[in-house]
């Protein structure tokens, strides 16, 4: 009885002195102003972010005696996460807006025995860009989708490219990483891909053979920028019948303000029954492990989306081969690609003001 009355006397006292103690309470309240929020998805509103961007290609030097110029550059295009305004293109030529495959948005300039020099286009635009949380993956209990949000390309996203094949040893790897963590369900298998990429591929743009996209080279190599790392993810996914689609933009840094943007960004996406489309950023997982776990199933408001797919074949037609990829100026003249186009990108945020839901 004695040493249950003497337990009971030491607990009041510590409840009584962390009531009285102010040194005890704000060490309390410092601790818990300390603890990281976690950002889960089903809780927080997505971050919002408003800005102007600027595209401008110069093409140093039409070559003398061509007969037949043309010009094509990516335009920005409004999607669920983002909204362009304010498009303003300066052109010394004429040029049309087109809608090519997949629904990508092309400029096209033509000019016929054009002088020889150089051409300067300049695009801006303003842009909001919404995260993009897949919410349903996130909660702890999603509601199943009232209605599927597939697109009209879905059996694309389960085809193969150029520089992704989808042979009988890819698929081997791909089922290697999947039988290895246990993975039954798409959404399972479509994480162990990820976790697998992430763990084994390091963020590095030395040497050669990097930046193409080729899943030969990544896998062998183990390197490479964000077009490495997701050519094995969507070659994995799509060898195991996930479809998974590639997204092509630009990043911006985290940080608000002005500046120019050194080149571009890819991420991608998934398609798991039940739940929908979920994003994946694999590169901006490995350059930063801590946020690993939000970016499956997460895109940062951070970035500005271009076009999507690879293997492109633009409005109108291109005389040369599909393109890996589309974000930077392409020309042909007479038919043959032009290599030498300067290109430069800016970004200025908008005002703090006008840009309350932007905050890190």
């Amino acid at each position: 009885m004695k040493r249950l009355t003497l337990i009971l006397a030491a607990l009041v006292c510590g409840i009584v002195f962390n009531q009285l103690s102010p040194a005890a309470s704000a060490q309390t309240s410092r601790r818990k102003a300390a603890r990281p929020k976690v950002r889960t998805g089903s809780t927080l509103s997505p971050r919002e972010r408003q800005f102007q961007f600027e595209y401008r290609a110069t093409v140093r030097e039409i070559p003398a005696g061509t007969r037949k110029f043309d010009l094509w550059i990516p335009v920005p295009h409004d999607t669920p996460f983002q909204k362009i305004t304010a498009l303003d293109i300066d052109s010394p030529q004429p040029y049309k807006l087109h809608t090519a495959e997949y629904g990508n948005k092309v400029l096209h300039l033509s000019l016929n025995n054009p002088a020889p020099g150089a051409l300067t286009l300049t695009m801006r635009f303003n842009a909001v860009r919404r995260e993009h949380i897949q919410a349903r993956l996130r909660a702890a209990a999603h509601t199943p989708l009232l209605r599927e949000e597939r697109d009209p390309y879905m059996a694309r996203w389960l085809q193969p490219d150029r520089l992704v094949p989808i042979d009988g040893k890819v698929r081997e790897w791909a089922r290697e990483v999947v039988d290895a963590a246990g993975a039954k369900t798409d959404l399972e298998r479509a994480r162990a891909i990820y976790n697998h990429v992430v763990s084994t591929v390091k963020y590095d743009k030395s040497g050669q053979g990097w930046g193409r996209g080729d899943i030969y080279y990544a896998c062998d190599a183990r390197r490479g920028n964000c077009t490495d790392f997701h050519a094995i993810f969507i070659g994995y996914c799509r060898a195991l019948g996930i479809p998974a689609r590639f997204r092509i933009g630009f990043p911006l840094p985290a940080d608000r303000g002005a500046g120019e943007v050194s080149g571009y960004h890819c991420w991608a996406e998934f398609y798991a029954e039940g739940i929908g489309w979920v994003p994946v950023d694999a590169s901006e997982a490995a350059k930063d492990p801590a946020r690993r776990e939000y970016f499956f199933g997460a895109h940062d408001e951070n970035r500005v989306e271009f076009t999507t797919g690879r293997d492109l074949v633009l409005s109108p037609k291109q005389q040369g081969a599909p393109l890996n990829y589309f974000i930077y100026p392409y020309a042909e003249a007479d038919g043959q690609p032009l290599a030498a186009i300067e290109r430069t990108f800016a970004y200025r945020d908008a005002p703090r003001a006008a840009n309350t839901n932007s905050g890190r």
